[in-house]
């Protein structure tokens, strides 16, 4: 009787890895042998599981969202537990003020975006940065519902705009500009006044 193709489960648990090792090192300088290493295996095994390196990226930059969606539905369930409470899109925006940048995935979508002539990581960043900006507009309407007649700026721009909050804490991080009670503080606050207009 035949084994049975253990591939997607093997993936699964090797894609933290890469991920982190992809948010480490950056595209160019994380070489399959590092990324071989790092999970504890033969490179072989890696290109059996995927092509070549550009598809372990691509597959990082999935991961990248998987694993932040995940995190925001846990909070979007505790939320929906207590209808009293802040709503999903405030939820959300408190976490990421909280935690943002934590594990350095954002540095994948950095490296990514000096890969953007690269038509493959191009499709691949334009994919998950579609699936977040949809995902958080969904969130901002709903926070919304009910305040139509206020003069807010349109969930799209929103959305948008607190993309550009992450991007600016990332940075922030990465100079060394913003301390992380300011990073904290410059989500928070600025988010909330888009969000809600104060």
């Amino acid at each position: 009787m035949a084994r049975p193709n253990r591939s997607n489960e093997k993936r699964a648990e090797l894609m933290p890895i890469i991920a982190l090792a992809f948010s480490e090192l950056g595209y160019r300088k994380a070489t399959t042998a590092e990324l071989a290493a790092r999970c504890g295996v033969q490179e072989n095994i890696l290109y059996r599981l995927w092509a070549d390196k550009k598809a372990m990226f691509t597959a990082s930059i999935d991961y990248l969202f998987d694993a932040t969606l995940q995190q925001w539905e846990q909070l979007i369930s505790e939320s929906s537990a207590n209808t009293s409470g802040p709503s999903s899109a405030q939820r959300i925006l408190a976490y990421d003020a909280e935690h943002r940048g934590e594990k350095g995935f954002y540095k994948i979508t950095f490296a990514a975006l000096s890969e953007t002539d690269d038509e493959d990581v191009k499709d691949a960043l334009r994919n998950m940065y579609s699936r977040f900006t949809q995902f958080i507009e969904t969130q901002i309407a709903a926070h919304r519902a009910g305040r139509e007649g206020e003069s807010l700026p349109e969930p799209w721009v929103v959305t948008w705009a607190i993309l550009g909050l992450a991007t600016a804490a990332d940075i922030g991080r990465e100079t060394g500009l913003l301390s992380a009670p300011k990073r904290k503080a410059l989500i928070e606050q600025a988010g909330r006044w888009l969000l809600d207009g104060r």
